[in-house]
Formats: structure tokens, sequence, C-alpha cells
């Protein structure tokens, strides 16, 4: 599989490691220059790090995005990220655009153009795991830096006040973003539109300080 990652931040070079670490192709575009230099010493021989705009056809080109089967934007900018995604997408074809997403109220804009976004407001390095629970809200990762953490949430099958609801309607607290559901055995992923079912666990992207408000968003408890 080949991944084309626009950016050349921490998330991008962790990603990038990781993916050639699994065995996958990875191209990576980075405009900075001083940042070109420092991904060329750390990164794996086998990434390919280009230095240009990643909203730039041309470098796009050059990164291989129309063979390319994923295509990352992980700026800090969300107008670069979307510039680059929706040029990925209508220019290359690619099947699959995936946009890191800074401010969490643009969350929707990049989901209703086909771009799955992913919520942040720190750039995630390490990650450690937590047995911590709170009710039936289970923290599965808290981010070292930011104070944010990805926490799990299971529905009631009974008087569930958030069921049957989309997703975009939902009073969901400040800092708080609905990633994917578990439900059965399948895992869905989070659009606005999305409709919420009993038993459904829900994984959020939270600031810790507001985990006890959104459980009582989703559960009403």
């Amino acid at each position: 599989m080949l991944i084309v990652v626009n950016g050349g931040g921490k998330v991008a070079s962790y990603l990038a490691k990781t993916m050639v670490t699994n065995g996958h192709d990875v191209a990576l575009i980075e405009k900075r220059a001083e940042i070109v230099e420092k991904l060329l010493y750390e990164l794996p021989k086998q990434v390919l790090v280009i230095h240009g705009d990643g909203c730039d056809a041309t470098y796009q080109e050059d990164a291989g995005v129309g063979r390319a089967d994923v295509f990352v934007a992980s700026t800090g900018d969300d107008d670069d990220n979307l510039v680059a995604c929706q040029l990925a997408r209508v220019a290359f074809g690619v099947p699959r655009a995936i946009a890191r997403v800074n401010n969490p109220k643009n969350e929707h804009i990049f989901n209703a153009l086909g771009i799955e976004a992913i919520s942040s407001t720190t750039i995630i390095s390490r990650m450690i795991e937590e047995e911590a629970l709170v009710g039936d809200l289970r923290t599965l990762i808290s981010l070292r830096k930011g104070n944010m953490a990805i926490v799990e949430i299971e529905l009631p099958t009974d008087r569930c006040v958030v069921c049957n609801k989309k997703v975009a309607e939902l009073p969901l607290p400040v800092d708080c973003v609905l990633v994917a559901l578990i439900r059965g055995e399948n895992v869905v992923t989070v659009h606005g539109d999305t409709e919420l079912l009993p038993g459904d666990v829900v994984i959020a992207f939270t600031a810790v300080e507001h985990e006890k408000a959104l459980k009582k968003a989703l559960t009403g408890t």
C-alpha cells in the first residue's frame, strides 16, 4: 500500500515511521526546508521526502498521489489540509483521504466533502494505556501532552437519551468529538448524520476535564 502524507510535523513523522515498519510505501511532502533536512536525517531511507507544497498538484504528482491508496493531510492548518485532500481526491482520484482537523468545529466540513476527519488539539507523539474506570466510561488512551484522552462510553439499551438522533444534533461539550462506534461485531466511522443506537459503544476524543460532561451528555447520568 502507498501512503502519501502532507506535512512534516511529529504526527506525520510518527505515521511515516510506523507505516514503513508495517511494510508499506510512504511518500511525505513538506514545504519547510529546515524540516525537510531534519526528516531526511530522522526518517527511514525508504520514505520518499519531497520538498514542496502539498497543496500544489505538481508536488502531489511527484509523490505519486495518482497511485496512492491513502492521502493524509497532517499539517497544523485546517485550510491547507482541506485543500490538499480535495486536490488529491479530485485531481488524482485517491481512494481515501484523511485529514487532521485542528479545530473540531471544522470536522463537519471535511466529512461533508468525503474526507475522513480526525480531530486533535495537540500533536500525538506518545500515548500511554490506562486502566482507569469512571462509571461506565473507560479511559482508553491518555495523551501525555494537551490533557486530552480517547474514551469509551457504552450507551444504555433502555431509556437512551441520544439514541436515534444524529451526531450533528447532539449537545456535546466543547473539545469532545465522537470518532467511531462499536456496534455488535462492526466498527462504524462517525459522521454528522450518523445515528446512535441502544447498546452502541462510543469512542470519543475529549479534553480530560470534560469526560464526565461527555458521559452525561450521552447517557443522561
